[in-house]
């Protein structure tokens, strides 16, 4: 069973930074942190580093929700599995895994093995804090729209901690329903996804991604009538590189990998551990920020670049007035 001593110092002694000093109670902190129920939505890369600072930090009643189960090319970074677990769900594993490792026989960690737009608002209304690791920018616009809705039908402001990765660069933020900017204010921060034309894919491709995806819309359903690909299965990723190396080679073009092949079949954004650690390590001190008010949060936008040296900069993202989320207009 794990104790609390190692963030005692931290409640004990006020942040120099605190905006309200006369108003903390250390108790009143400890208590926070022991009887706040805190939701996290997703447990893959991020959501299992998430859900493992929570768990060392104090919170003593976590909830993850996420709809995935288990595959064998995540268990380069999501330490929660391991390769006996390979097709259960996300959610169940990584629970009895920090239920197991930590021992503490107050943490409550309970798992919810299904799509976050299967729980109702009174779901979510019982949380305290909001924490997300998904992968979905449309399951982030939903859980915006729905903690703003809370707001509107409730009065009741749940935070969001929400965090992302893309190789090396990442970023947290923080959304006070209300007070801060939303996440769909944000969406013209996002790269938008990448298409190919048809007709350069079937007459005139000039990369190998339009090889690959010739082989992906056009070859294998006609090789394959009716059977949907399967990009989890080393004997298919096969077929679909040698038919689009192939393709590639008609053409002279260079540049059809395996790995090429792997990311534009399963649109795969590229994932490090190391910067899953980085931002899991930003959102839970946010969380562990807001649940005590020990320190000031982060106000409200956190974002890092590993790709080229070393750069973080934070700053608050503006409300757009127009938002049909939180806008005025």
């Amino acid at each position: 069973m794990r104790d609390n001593s190692s963030i005692e110092p931290l409640l004990n002694r006020i942040g120099p930074f605190n905006e309200y000093p006369e108003l903390y109670d250390t108790p009143e902190a400890f208590e926070a942190l022991k009887s706040g129920r805190v939701l996290v939505i997703g447990a893959g890369g991020l959501g299992c580093e998430i859900l493992k600072n929570l768990a060392l930090t104090g919170f003593k009643e976590i909830h993850v929700i996420d709809m995935d189960t288990i595959d064998l090319s995540n268990l380069n970074r999501q330490f929660l599995f391991r390769p006996d677990d390979i097709g259960k769900s996300k959610a169940e594993v990584a629970c009895e895994f920090i239920r197991d490792r930590i021992n503490d026989p107050q943490l409550r960690i309970i798992p919810h093995f299904m799509k976050i737009q299967e729980k109702d608002t009174d779901f979510y209304k019982d949380f305290q804090l909001i924490v997300s690791g998904l992968d979905s920018i449309e399951a982030r616009r939903w859980i915006n729209s729905t903690l703003f809705g809370i707001v509107e039908d409730y009065n009741l402001i749940i935070p969001l901690i929400d965090g992302g990765t893309e190789g090396f660069r990442g970023q947290s933020r923080v959304i006070i329903p209300g007070a801060t900017s939303c996440f769909e204010c944000s969406l013209d921060l996002l790269s938008p996804k990448v298409t190919y034309p048809v007709c350069t894919i079937a007459n005139t491709p000039r990369l190998p991604e339009h090889c690959i995806e010739w082989a992906n819309q056009m070859e294998w359903p006609k090789k394959f009538p009716g059977k949907k690909f399967d990009a989890d299965d080393p004997d298919q990723v096969t077929w679909m590189y040698q038919v689009a190396r192939e393709r590639a080679e008609q053409f002279g073009i260079d540049g059809v990998t395996r790995s090429l092949t792997m990311g534009v079949v399963k649109n795969i954004i590229p994932a490090i551990a190391s910067t899953n650690a980085i931002i899991a390590a930003s959102c839970c001190n946010e969380a562990f920020k807001l649940m005590t008010s020990s320190n000031p949060v982060l106000d409200n936008y956190m974002m890092y670049s590993g790709d080229d040296s070393i750069f973080t900069y934070t700053y608050s993202y503006s409300k757009k007035t127009n938002c049909p989320i939180c806008g005025n207009v």
